[in-house]
């Protein structure tokens, strides 16, 4: 289970953790004991060189000059709920919702918050148990010496009252100067009477799999805390959101470390430790950091207007599989570099007078690159466009009619909670026959199945009354329900043409079908090979 590591203090100093902590230290302790290491005679000449090649790598001697330096700029922050908030599942931020995160924190916080938890130590008025306010900690760092301090979005949660605690103790209240939930960061600032320590960002593009790096945070609530690992992987995508592009490290980070800084060996930011990969809730080695050079253009703008402007395209894409690439003729790069089939974003929806709907685009356009920057994977494109300022010019080399072309598009400005579009057209067949080709089984949209199915006015196509097991389209996931829209961009409206150009296709050379669905009120292209026939 992946799950976000800031939780509120009074939830996770339970009598439970209470308990813990008392046998902490010795556990720690004995943690430390010193590997002993075989003493053997020095190897010399070509064996010396061997053993040289072979020696493990490690880092400088000791890691306390550079945490000395950039400690001092890690701040605790506490967070103070409003009143009668608790973080239900349909109160999650937007970045939870819909993933691994939403079912761990609805059972977490129900299990844990509210009035039903025992006060902890960091519950205010603990002895009113009934009255006691809800605490939520997590971390941050200060980027600049006025007071501007960088952490998660979902660490100020739904905040009334926000306090940043740094490492000599001093309190300030906080203001939250902007919040960003589509990347899960926010800006903080609090105001002091001298100059505050700082760190910088550093470029999370150089940094490797492999390197050092040192995470600092608030674990638990236990204050400072450091820990070393390295960099496990990169570009790691934990479907929390459509910018998932994280670090991925082992340097061990637990809740309250959220909104933490990640550290290089020259003291600089490279990642903000955002999420942590447990099936207990606590550290397995495996943790998540929003990569520096992502968060430091969105930093930038809440800094300065509170807010995040992106570009914006208006459409639903979905990844081109190789099924989808075959249907559609697409082989290997266009451009001659054969990387495979499964690259570009096909176009599932275009949403009305946006601004790939101006460009021209439309439903079955596979975008394969973006002013020239190539989409090789899905998640490339929303984050190409999204980098793009509103009201710039663009270019769009899509894949349409078995080739390639160029379309000119000027962005819009990202709305704060995209919607798409619902599909066009209406049904125009009163015919009631059903039709079957390749294990499919078609009827047609009536006023009783939109009933039934809770489908709108505007979908058109034929309905899937029934999947023959074993056909192409049960391997596939297809069910009773699902809408066929389209056969191969080609509008379908009677279950009897439906079948038929299934069946045409199965007869063909190319057998491979590019179906266009409406499943559930979400549209999405489905690529299917007809070779294996079904009857």
């Amino acid at each position: 289970m992946t799950q976000r590591p800031a939780g509120s203090a009074r939830q996770l100093w339970s009598r439970k953790f209470g308990a813990a902590a008392v046998g902490f230290g010795l556990g720690a302790t004995l943690a430390l004991s010193p590997v002993v290491r075989a003493q053997t005679a020095p190897a010399t000449g070509a064996a010396a060189a061997s053993a040289a090649q072979a020696a493990p790598l490690r880092p400088q001697q000791s890691f306390a000059p550079l945490v000395k330096r950039v400690l001092p700029a890690v701040v605790n922050i506490s967070v103070t709920e409003k009143s009668g908030a608790q973080m239900m599942s349909d109160q999650l931020p937007q970045t939870f919702q819909g993933t691994p995160f939403d079912d761990f924190l609805r059972r977490f916080f129900n299990q844990h918050g509210g009035d039903h938890q025992a006060p902890g130590p960091f519950s205010e008025n603990p002895g009113e148990e009934g009255n006691a306010k809800q605490i939520a900690l997590g971390s941050g760092f200060i980027i600049d010496p006025s007071g501007y301090i960088v952490t998660n979005n979902h660490v100020v949660g739904d905040a009334a009252k926000v306090q940043v605690i740094l490492q000599d103790g001093t309190k300030y209240p906080a203001r939250i100067v902007g919040r960003d939930p589509r990347t899960d960061l926010a800006v903080l600032k609090i105001k002091a009477d001298k100059p505050l320590p700082f760190v910088s960002f550093g470029d999370s593009k150089s940094a490797q799999v492999g390197d050092w790096v040192v995470a600092v945070g608030n674990p638990f609530g236990l204050g400072g805390t450091v820990t070393t690992g390295i960099i496990s992987a990169r570009g790691r995508d934990i479907h929390s959101g459509e910018f998932d592009d994280f670090l991925q490290i082992d340097a061990p980070i637990n809740r309250g470390n959220s909104g933490g800084p990640t550290f290089n060996l020259e003291g600089k930011v490279i990642g903000i430790n955002t999420a942590i990969y447990s099936p207990n809730g606590g550290s397995v080695g495996i943790g998540f950091a929003i990569p520096a050079n992502l968060a430091k253009p969105i930093v930038a703008q809440l800094e300065a207007h509170g807010k995040v402007t992106r570009g914006w395209l208006g459409v639903q894409i979905q990844q081109v599989t190789p099924a989808i690439a075959a249907s559609l003729g697409l082989k290997g790069d266009p451009k001659g570099d054969p990387k495979g089939d499964d690259h570009g974003a096909i176009v599932a929806l275009v949403s009305p007078n946006s601004p790939g709907a101006h460009a021209g685009l439309k439903q079955g356009d596979v975008i394969l690159s973006f002013d020239g920057s190539p989409v090789k994977q899905l998640r490339d494109l929303p984050r190409l466009v999204a980098a793009a300022a509103p009201g710039s010019a663009g270019t769009l080399e899509v894949w349409r009619d078995g080739k390639s072309s160029e379309l000119h598009v000027t962005l819009g400005d990202a709305p704060e909670n995209p919607k798409i579009a619902s599909a066009g057209g209406a049904s125009s067949s009163n015919d009631q026959a059903e039709a079957q080709a390749q294990g499919m089984h078609f009827a047609a949209l009536t006023s009783d199945l939109r009933h039934e199915l809770h489908i709108g006015p505007k979908v058109h196509g034929v309905v899937i009354s029934n999947v023959d097991s074993g056909s192409p389209a049960d391997s596939l996931g297809l069910s009773r329900g699902d809408v066929l829209v389209s056969i191969n961009q080609h509008a379908v409206d009677t279950p009897q043409q439906a079948a038929k150009e299934i069946k045409d296709i199965a007869s063909s050379p190319q057998k491979n079908a590019l179906l266009l669905l409406n499943r559930g009120g979400v549209t999405q292209y489905v690529g299917v090979d007809l070779s294996k026939n079904a009857g």
